[in-house]
């Protein structure tokens, strides 16, 4: 089991059907960092209701040249710092601030990629999200061992090109397994 909680940032996260916590129902997370200190990680699958990113652009009076990530759908990203805006995006796009996760996703947290995302010379695909997860030092590798997630492979397609209320089932299928089948009662073999 350690090995593969160990190896946990650019993966996602999935909740299982027995997540007794509302705010992560059938959650999918993008890790952006897990060690011995903490997790953080982005849910990419639940949106802050009727906001989309040239509303939130306009909320912060940045002017925005009409292109058509800005129909992009606000996310919640988790229940911490909910006011905090992160942008997870395609390798294409750095800044120094840019957290690079694995080889192909980048999440960078600043005003200025709001801007240049806002005259359309940010990334090619993007998720905006507001807020985060965070779990504090072996708290999400015991919720792991206690079947609380499961781990998927973080894709392009799942990322940027699923509907948000078909991403926890294309996850699911991804890694082999029918949400049909899944009971909402966890426990030890």
């Amino acid at each position: 089991m350690e090995k593969i909680v160990s190896q946990l940032t650019g993966k996602l996260l999935l909740a299982m059907p027995g997540m007794n916590d509302p705010r992560f129902y059938r959650s999918v997370i993008f890790m952006c960092s897990h060690d011995t200190e903490g997790s953080m990680g982005l849910i990419i699958n639940q949106s802050v209701l009727h906001i989309t990113l040239a509303e939130m652009l306009k909320q912060l009076n940045i002017t925005a040249t009409p292109h058509s990530l800005l129909d992009l759908p606000v996310l919640t990203g988790g229940p911490v710092e909910s006011g905090r805006g992160f942008l997870i995006h395609t390798s294409d796009f750095k800044q120094p601030e840019t957290m690079q996760v694995g080889t192909h996703f980048g999440v960078t947290a600043t005003v200025d990629a709001l801007q240049m995302v806002a005259a359309g010379q940010g990334p090619k695909e993007l998720l905006f999200v507001l807020g985060y997860a965070g779990w504090g030092a072996g708290q999400l590798d015991q919720e792991i061992q206690e079947n609380a997630w499961l781990i998927a492979e973080a894709d392009h397609e799942i990322m940027f090109n699923t509907p948000l209320e078909q991403k926890w089932d294309r996850a699911m299928g991804r890694i082999g397994i029918d949400p049909a089948m899944l009971s909402s009662a966890s426990g030890r073999a």
